[in-house]
């Protein structure tokens, strides 16, 4: 039986810890895009190869003249594929070596995100799988989140099905600071240098230690 849609389903970004001085300063997360346009300080987390062709390759079903580049990527999990690459930190095409431990997610409200966006004139997607692969489905419409292969998101086992657990939410251009409701810590450390960051901030998400978001 497959797993219904969630009543308020969560999606989730990761970002190095020291990006949240920047994100903080300009109030958002920017797309791939726009941070090619700008001087955005921090460490870079993604892999360059893929970035690259999300920029120039692949555009939206639903948006045509919009690729998934130019768009802030979330995840509708914790603990991600991506993640799980840092921590065994063997891949050929990473460039970030630095582990999962400097590694924050940021929870948005899927619901209070498309509110945002549909008040804003900002587009948005989500993929049924990994929105940096050559083929994926992609909607605009919240009716067909059960496109999505929820019991894979859900689940801790998805060995053979990563591209379904990658399933992805696309905000154009960039993406609020006043939209992330929690951040997901590894440690002590994490969450005090976190929070330390966020005291000179007027938004102040919720801060948690969640260890099993972590491999």
């Amino acid at each position: 039986m497959t797993r219904a849609v969630p009543d308020r389903p969560k999606i989730y970004h990761i970002v190095h810890v020291d990006k949240l001085v920047s994100i903080i300063a300009d109030g958002c997360l920017w797309s791939d895009g726009e941070a090619g346009r700008r001087t955005v300080p921090g460490t870079n987390i993604g892999m360059t190869k893929i970035k690259a062709r999300r920029l120039t390759e692949l555009n939206l079903q639903s948006h045509p003249d919009l690729f998934v580049g130019e768009c802030v990527p979330f995840y509708f999990c914790p603990r991600s594929i991506m993640l799980y690459m840092f921590w065994r930190n063997n891949h050929p095409e990473l460039s970030y070596h630095g582990g999962q431990q400097p590694i924050v997610h940021l929870e948005a409200d899927l619901h209070d995100t498309v509110a945002w966006a549909t008040a804003n004139n900002r587009r948005w997607a989500f993929t049924a799988s990994n929105a940096g692969s050559y083929y994926f489905n992609d909607w605009s419409d919240l009716g067909q989140l059960d496109q999505l292969n929820w019991d894979v998101i859900g689940s801790n086992n998805w060995s053979g099905r990563q591209d379904l657990k990658q399933a992805e939410f696309l905000m154009e251009g960039s993406f609020p600071w006043e939209l992330v409701s929690r951040i997901g810590v590894f440690s002590q450390q994490y969450y005090t240098q976190a929070q330390q960051v966020l005291q000179g901030s007027n938004h102040k998400p919720r801060g948690e230690i969640l260890r099993q978001w972590y491999y």
